[in-house]
C-alpha cells in the first residue's frame, strides 16, 4: 500500500471524529488509489460513496495539511467533485 494513502487516512482520522460525517466520501488520488471516509472513519478502500473527490496527490496533500482551501481547489479546477454537493460542502467544513 501507498505510504501516502496510509498517512492521508491517519490525517483524516485525526481531523474528523468517528461519526462526525453522516455520509460517505471517496477520495480518488491520482497514481495512489482511493480512501473512503464514512461514519466509521477513514480507510483505504475502493467502493461507491455519496460523493467522490478526485485530484492529484499534491492537491490532496495541500488539502490535508490545511494549506489549500477545498472550495478554492474546486473553483480552480484542481479538485473535481462528483455526486452529492451537500456532502462535499459538509466535508469541506470538517477538513478545513
Amino acid at each position: 500500500m501507498s505510504e501516502f494513502l496510509n498517512a492521508a487516512a491517519a490525517n483524516l482520522n485525526d481531523r474528523v471524529a468517528a461519526g462526525a460525517f453522516d455520509g460517505s466520501a471517496r477520495f480518488d488520488i491520482e497514481g495512489e488509489g482511493s480512501l473512503i471516509l464514512d461514519a466509521e472513519g477513514a480507510r483505504i478502500a475502493d467502493e461507491p460513496a455519496d460523493v467522490t473527490l478526485s485530484a492529484d496527490s499534491d492537491t490532496f496533500r495541500a488539502l490535508f495539511d490545511g494549506d489549500l482551501d477545498p472550495t478554492s481547489a474546486f473553483m480552480s479546477g484542481k479538485l473535481k467533485i462528483d455526486g452529492d454537493m451537500g456532502k462535499a460542502m459538509q466535508l469541506a467544513a470538517l477538513i478545513s
